[in-house]
Formats: structure tokens, sequence, C-alpha cells
């Protein structure tokens, strides 16, 4: 299996209000990277609608081995949770749960109505939302003397790599971040410098 170098999740909690024939059906994006952040952010919305007759949700977590579950919660089968599982695979998102809380208006949409109802709320939170692109990357902690720091410093600003840490006193210690899609090239250039130690955090 290829392995996913660049991923796209939600960046923040977002929301949105779709009105059909009376109903009322409000969607909500929350990023999310465990069952645990599902659980809080699912109990939140239960305290805040707790006069809501449903709220129908799905998630999915994961980059390679993704994880996906949605519920209709007494909805008829089939006509809330996958409409809304159908938007997080169609715009391509992980590691997000997405919730629609539904208001009875009175008047029944049917099935093809609550297909549409939860598709579109869903869709709405998410076009509200600021989705972002991620890459797979590595870690490293770089260790060297203070003679090749200035070679170090330059190529990591001329490859954009993102330092995270660093710590200067017998000797350099850098900790910075870098793509895993151009992970051997970099070791190519790292290996050369022979005072270098690294180390895979």
């Amino acid at each position: 299996m290829t392995e996913i170098d660049e991923y796209k999740e939600p960046s923040i909690h977002s929301e949105s209000l779709f009105k059909d024939k009376g109903s009322k059906h409000f969607g909500y994006v929350f990023p999310v990277h465990n069952e645990k952040d599902i659980e809080l952010a699912l109990l939140s919305l239960k305290k805040s609608h707790y006069s809501a007759r449903h709220i129908c949700y799905a998630w999915s977590l994961g980059i390679d081995q993704v994880v996906t579950k949605s519920t209709d919660d007494g909805e008829p089968h089939n006509s809330a949770g996958p409409p809304i599982l159908g938007q997080i695979q169609s715009f391509e998102l992980h590691n997000v749960l997405i919730a629609v809380v539904r208001y009875f208006g009175g008047t029944k949409l049917g099935v093809g109505g609550l297909i549409n109802a939860y598709k579109t709320a869903s869709k709405e939170a998410i076009l509200e939302n600021k989705i972002i692109s991620k890459y797979r990357t590595k870690t490293l902690l770089l260790t060297f003397p203070y003679a090749i720091m200035s070679e170090i410093m330059r190529f990591s600003k001329r490859e954009g790599i993102q330092v995270l840490g660093q710590d200067f006193q017998d000797h350099c210690n850098l900790t910075i971040t870098i793509r895993e899609k151009y992970f051997s090239d970099y070791q190519d250039f790292l290996s050369k410098l022979h005072q270098l130690q690294t180390k895979i955090i």
C-alpha cells in the first residue's frame, strides 16, 4: 500500500444551518485526532441541543489505515449518517467529525429529503471551515559542533525546514521536522557532514 504524503484536515470548528419545510439542520465540523475527541465533541452537542430529536454524525480517523463510522440516530436507515460520511469522503477529509442536529418542523421530508438535508448541512459546514493540507513528516534531532552550524542553518533555510527547537551549549542541538517525501534527499546531504549526529524522535 502506497503511503499518503499529503492529506487534508479541518483546522477549526465550523457550523452551518440548513432549513427545509420547517425542519432545521445544524451542521458542525470538528477537527479530531482520537475517539476521546469525538466523544467530547458529541457530549458538548448533546448538552447544547438537549431537546433535539436527532444528532446524526460521521467521522474519519487516520491517514493510511483510515477508520470511519456513521450513525443515523433514529432516522430511517442510511438517510443521515451515510450522506454525512459521503461529504467527508467527497472532500477527502481526514481526522474529522461532522455532526448534524435536526429539529423537526412538523412536515416529513421523506427519505430523499432527509438525505439531501443531511448532505447539504454537512457540505455547508465544511465550506465554512478552513481546510488545510498537511504532510507526513519526520522529526529529527541534529547534534553538531559550532564549526558546521552555519552550514546546517543555511541548509535548513534553503530547504524551508521547520525548526521546532534549538539548544546551543557544548554542542548545538537542533530539532527539526521534515517532509517524509524528501527524507532520503536530506539524509544524503546530512550524511556528508561527518561531525553531525542525527536521531529520529
